[in-house]
């Protein structure tokens, strides 16, 4: 099959450490992390009062207060995001077809806080009071389809979910429909605002979540032998990815290449990975394959690095797995130090991350990666505290999922 060149062209983030992509690069090179305590609801109560709380969003900056009444947090920060990747691109959207623009945009949860709200509505008030927005605001593909309505755009528009890996088979899936001359433009990423009563309090239960009240900047600690779970975030990420020669013939300006795509499942459990990380390996070779690369192409991969012991262990045997002697060589770092873990919406912010590194030549550092976890292989290099100034050519980005799925994407400089 003839496969046509994917550039990504804009891109947007709605994030705790930003709202604007530059800033957001600086601040994760910087090593600031975006943990804060909880303010948008009473966590006292909880074994964790922290999170990835993004504060002062104000949706009509982007949209009018109409319009956001119709849709749940995670839809806002995807419209938000969208907006800014959109006005990024450059595109004038009055001189494209819009049957060949689409919208894929995923989340691992969708609407929980209006499941919340209507269901207290319904508890104390009866089931008349039940808004007749409710489904329209929780559904998860109530993100891509407010995409599509903002923009007028016809096109392919669908939610991927897959969990935490959810923001790299949307993109993945964005960049099939491209390449395949299916769509010339496609509006994708990921978005999720999980960080709710329900959502803290379930991952809570499960034991997976960090309990550094005391220091929660310091409580995401991908790699460290001294983690104890991961955080808990919210955001958005959008980014624009369109046809090589449709970019090209409007003059846009072109941030990296969409190279390849890989996705498998671990068929094991719900939510360990295979403890050799034979299903990440295989999304990474098969990722690999597809962009017509070798492992030793890559200059630099940005890790799921979730700063859970199963996920950090078995995501570094398989990066040896696939990477042989380079996995020594070769720059590995995750922002979740930074940012936490924004679950569908987090593979999105990372893939921007990769393509910044490829465009500033730096690598953004590890944070509180000050005892590294020997079984995740001291000989290894995570990029510890500091961003690292680097040629990157090639970055690959992982993403993992409860449900075994792992999604791999390979982007490179055009």
């Amino acid at each position: 099959m003839d496969r046509r060149r994917v550039v990504i062209t804009g891109l947007g983030c709605i994030t705790a450490l930003s709202e604007s992509v530059d800033e957001l690069f600086v601040a994760l090179c910087e090593g600031r992390s975006g943990v804060s305590t909880i303010e948008s609801f009473d966590a006292s109560q909880f074994p964790v009062h922290f999170g990835g709380e993004i504060k002062n969003f104000d949706v009509t900056r982007y949209i009018d207060k109409r319009e956001a009444k119709r849709m749940d947090r995670f839809s806002e920060f995807a419209v938000a995001g969208a907006i800014q990747a959109v006005k990024d691109s450059g595109l004038d959207l009055a001189r494209e077809d819009p049957y060949r623009m689409g919208v894929i945009v995923g989340t691992g949860i969708g609407g929980i806080k209006e499941i919340e709200d209507q269901h207290v509505r319904l508890l104390e008030r009866g089931p008349s009071k039940v808004s007749p927005f409710c489904v329209p605001r929780l559904m998860s593909n109530a993100a891509c389809g407010n995409i599509a309505i903002q923009f007028g755009l016809r096109g392919p528009s669908f939610c991927v979910s897959s969990a935490c890996a959810s923001g790299n088979h949307t993109i993945g899936e964005a960049f099939w429909n491209v390449a395949s001359g299916r769509s010339d433009v496609v509006i994708t990423g990921g978005s999720e605002a999980a960080l709710t009563p329900i959502g803290l309090g379930s991952f809570c239960a499960a034991r997976s979540l960090s309990t550094r009240n005391d220091n929660p900047q310091a409580a995401s600690r991908p790699f460290d032998r001294d983690r104890d779970g991961f955080v808990l975030a919210e955001g958005a990420a959008i980014l624009v990815i369109e046809d090589y020669e449709h970019a090209r013939a409007r003059g846009a300006r072109i941030y990296a290449e969409l190279l390849g795509y890989g996705a498998t499942d671990d068929g094991y459990h719900i939510t360990a990975p295979l403890p050799d990380g034979a299903g990440a390996a295989m999304a990474m070779k098969i990722a690999l394959a597809d962009a017509r690369l070798n492992p030793q192409n890559v200059d630099y991969i940005n890790a799921h690095g979730t700063s859970t012991e199963l996920n950090d262990i078995a995501e570094s045997t398989a990066i040896k797995t696939v990477f042989g002697e380079h996995a020594y060589r070769v720059p590995i770092s995750s922002t979740k130090g930074c940012l936490g873990h924004m679950l569908g919406a987090t593979a999105a912010v990372e893939l921007i991350a990769a393509v910044k590194a490829i465009r500033g030549s730096l690598i953004p550092p590890t944070i509180n990666l000050e005892n590294q976890d020997e079984r995740c292989d001291l000989k290894m290099d995570y990029v510890p505290l500091r961003a690292r100034e680097a040629n990157v050519d090639v970055a690959l980005s992982n993403s993992f999922g409860f449900g075994g799925h792992n999604a791999c994407l390979v982007v490179g400089k055009v």
